[in-house]
């Protein structure tokens, strides 16, 4: 008798751990190609504090912490998805709103693009943070990727 291994029951805490990982590898990618189209339209030459490793990093490590405050959250409240959005929401207009007071030249036009980079990083991290709760209901990703 053959056993299927890959056919077990998996818990909440797995699942949402590892589709946070997984959605932080996308919106990685993601962040990768921003960065670099930005750079080459604009020209920005700051890399300091956004760059390659700091997004591949950062971005790796916020997502499986963005899918332990989801299980944290699926296990505490009936209506989770919408707590979870609501609180995404919350935290990515914070984020955006703080974003707009990054001060990090003395050069005007620098400080702009600056923001803008920073901008754009933040908004395809919020847009990943919604896309836990979908896949995590996705019978399809518990299949092929769970």
């Amino acid at each position: 008798m053959i056993m299927d291994t890959y056919n077990f029951p998996k818990p909440p805490f797995s699942q949402t751990l590892i589709t946070g990982l997984f959605v932080g590898y996308i919106a990685t990618i993601f962040c990768l190609f921003y960065n670099v189209i930005f750079r080459d339209a604009t020209g920005f030459p700051l890399s300091d504090f956004i760059n390659v490793s700091t997004i591949i990093f950062l971005v790796n490590l916020i997502f499986p912490v963005i899918g332990i405050v989801y299980y944290g959250i699926i296990v505490t409240f009936r209506r989770a998805d919408l707590i979870f959005d609501i609180l995404c929401v919350l935290v990515l207009t914070l984020c955006i709103w703080k974003t707009e007071t990054v001060h990090r030249t003395s050069q005007a036009h620098l400080n702009v693009e600056f923001r803008m980079l920073l901008l754009g990083i933040v908004i395809i991290v919020g847009i990943g943070s919604f896309l836990i709760p979908v896949l995590y209901h996705s019978k399809k990703f518990k299949d092929l990727v769970l």
